[in-house]
């Protein structure tokens, strides 16, 4: 009968230590998850796998321990009734209360395993969200654009508060020796806006090349979007300097955009809109102008988000005579340099923070 027992108390051992192996197990696939996933983020492990690793010794610990009862069990069922007495009182108690816990050992493994991975895939929904407007703001103002012989281009984008811009810029050859270069605003900040706004810039790569007045790509423009559903409640601004290398000149047109600046060596022109915004009116029509552009002549196209930016005490804006001072302290620099600086200059004057998109593209003719 003793020996019965004995044995009972060994095979209830043996289950323990299969039970606490079981939950190792898990314990030991969740820190092979956590390598995993750190490895392919490029992050260190942390202290999820630190948390896991105590947990998986924990397991073992308990395993082995189970594993070394079970031969002690079994030998002292062998022994005489006077021993084995003793090693009942010592180890029924303990194996029954460890055995009885470890019930839940294998679902908390479980568990454990399974959060990580809901989390996991949480954080990298939220990445996707994060990557999402990222990806459509390097399509709509790309941080590359081509190199074209005789000019000096330089950008500069910066995402205001918005969840998703509206503002675009491209620049692009219509010919060997005419290249266009575009910016715009669409009202508003989310995903409407910011697919209208992709739309609008390869639609204007089309109308582009198939209309050498880029007043008239304006008009097609105009009618496609203003015509092409419910969209009554969107406009953009743009403009479009056209520049020919073998005439020396810039044709450029302008649907309610804040004004293009060209600095020349006599002073300082503001190019002022040449038709109303699109979608305002699909039958709006539009005008371009034609000027005669020297070596060294710079352009700056901007949108709104530069010269609106205002100070916090007063609500003053920036505004085009500050771009055109702030240009002409600095009027040898490089393009992209100048991007950057008008940009750095609206933040100081709106203390660190400017609202809105903020688009500025700087072309210079060699």
């Amino acid at each position: 009968m003793v020996s019965i027992v004995l044995y009972i108390l060994a095979a209830l051992a043996a289950a323990g230590a299969v039970v606490y192996l079981r939950a190792a197990g898990h314990r030991r696939d969740l820190m092979t998850l956590i390598e995993t996933r750190s490895a392919e983020a490029g992050q260190e492990k942390g202290n999820a796998y630190s948390l896991a690793m105590a947990a998986y010794r924990k397991e073992m610990h308990a395993a082995i321990l189970y594993m070394i009862l079970v031969p002690v069990m079994v030998l002292v069922g062998a022994l005489s009734d006077s021993t084995w007495r003793l090693f009942f009182v010592a180890f029924t108690i303990p194996t029954g209360l460890s055995i009885w816990w470890s019930r839940l050992a294998v679902s908390e493994a479980r568990m454990a395993r399974n959060r990580y991975e809901v989390e996991s895939r949480y954080h990298q929904a939220l990445e996707q969200k994060d990557l999402a407007p990222k990806a459509w703001a390097a399509r709509l103002a790309p941080e590359q654009v081509p190199d074209f012989t005789g000019f000096e281009i330089g950008r500069v984008y910066e995402a205001g508060s918005g969840l998703m811009s509206g503002d675009f810029f491209d620049v692009h050859r219509l010919s060997d020796t005419r290249v266009a270069a575009v910016i715009g605003d669409v009202a508003g900040h989310n995903i409407e806006s910011s697919l209208t706004a992709f739309q609008a810039k390869y639609l204007l790569r089309v109308f582009l090349r198939q209309f050498r007045d880029p007043a008239q790509a304006f008009e097609e423009l105009n009618e496609q979007l203003a015509t092409g559903g419910d969209r009554h409640e969107e406009f953009i601004s743009a403009c479009v300097v056209v520049f020919d290398t073998e005439a020396g000149t810039l044709r450029y047109a302008s649907a309610g955009h804040p004004a293009i600046l060209l600095f020349q060596q006599d002073g300082v022109q503001s190019l002022r809109s040449t038709g109303p915004l699109l979608m305002l009116d699909p039958h709006g029509t539009y005008f371009s102008k034609e000027i005669q552009m020297e070596t060294g002549d710079l352009v700056i196209m901007y949108t709104d988000g530069l010269s609106e930016a205002r100070a916090t005490s007063g609500g003053t804006m920036f505004s085009e005579s500050r771009i055109i001072k702030s240009v002409e302290r600095e009027i040898n620099a490089a393009p992209d340099v100048l991007c950057k600086m008008l940009l750095d200059a609206a933040k100081d004057f709106a203390r660190g923070t400017i609202e809105d998109d903020t688009a500025i593209m700087a072309v210079r003719r060699d």
